[in-house]
């Protein structure tokens, strides 16, 4: 079994931005030579995430955020953490730190309309996204 790893560097913009990885990764996943496994993407943040959505239509992660935004909001109020930033955290368990992903003929293998979104909660920052690809 071959093991290849590599980090990503995501630079955010926003306080809250969904930022499309997927070509990263398959660059990444074509350079591991590696014909079929997995490809796990880690999330080394606790104010960030990372999510498997549509990437053909904006809309759809305007409205993510949104209803993110409706259902924890900023309120610093609210919170007994005293960051200012647990409307994040919160944000960040609930999307999740990792994705896996099959990796077929030397390509990913997501459906039609998915791509890999690092979702930033806390930023605008730089952040790591960390790709590990095991298989053959």
């Amino acid at each position: 079994m071959k093991i290849y790893e590599k980090e990503l560097k995501v630079k955010t913009n926003k306080k809250i931005e969904f930022v499309n990885i997927t070509s990263e990764i398959e660059k990444i996943v074509d350079e591991s030579k590696i014909n079929n496994g997995i490809c796990y993407v880690f999330v080394p943040h606790t104010t960030a995430a990372v999510t498997i959505n549509e990437d053909a239509d904006p809309d759809v992660v305007a409205d993510i955020i949104a209803k993110l935004n409706d259902l924890i909001p900023k309120d610093e109020s609210f919170y007994r953490h005293m960051e200012g930033n647990s409307d994040a955290h919160i944000k960040s368990s609930i999307i999740g730190a990792s994705v896996e992903i099959f990796v077929n003929n030397g390509k990913l293998k997501l459906g039609t309309w998915q791509g890999v979104y690092f979702c930033e909660f806390d930023g605008p920052r730089y952040r790591n996204v960390w790709i590990k690809i095991l298989g053959e």
